[in-house]
């Protein structure tokens, strides 16, 4: 960022770049300036998602409900709905940890996971380009 004094007045001049995240177009802060700005995932459909299918998952777990389905009617939601994104639970931590930092690669959205998800993390990494741990 600069402040530049043109005619008693002040500019602010802040590098941006716009990336594409789960079909919005978002202002993301350029490499080395993250320390600057304070980032939260609020109103970020995909946390919200991952929040709400760990969530189920414990219910299942937690024995709370037998199954997918009594699970989603019990909730009021179609229970493919459910199990799609109960498959987001299989996911990577560190792929979880991207995207609820907001870091995921360009283009990267729920739509990738549509398919079957790789039960191998490493070949999740490279499937959606995410750099590899």
């Amino acid at each position: 960022m600069s402040l530049v004094e043109d005619d008693g007045r002040i500019s602010v001049r802040i590098p941006m770049q716009m990336k594409k995240r789960g079909g919005r177009k978002e202002i993301s802060v350029p490499t080395g300036l993250e320390d600057m700005v304070e980032q939260t995932c609020y109103g970020n459909a995909f946390a919200i998602a991952l929040a709400r299918a760990h969530g189920w998952m414990d219910m299942l777990d937690s024995g709370k409900y037998g199954s997918i389905r009594e699970m989603a009617d019990a909730l009021g939601l179609c229970s493919t709905y459910v199990t799609r994104l109960l498959r987001f639970t299989l996911l990577a931590p560190d792929i979880i940890q991207a995207i609820l930092d907001g870091k995921e690669p360009d283009g990267f959205s729920q739509n990738k996971l549509v398919g079957a998800i790789p039960a191998n993390w490493m070949e999740q990494r490279r499937e959606w380009g995410f750099e590899e741990q």
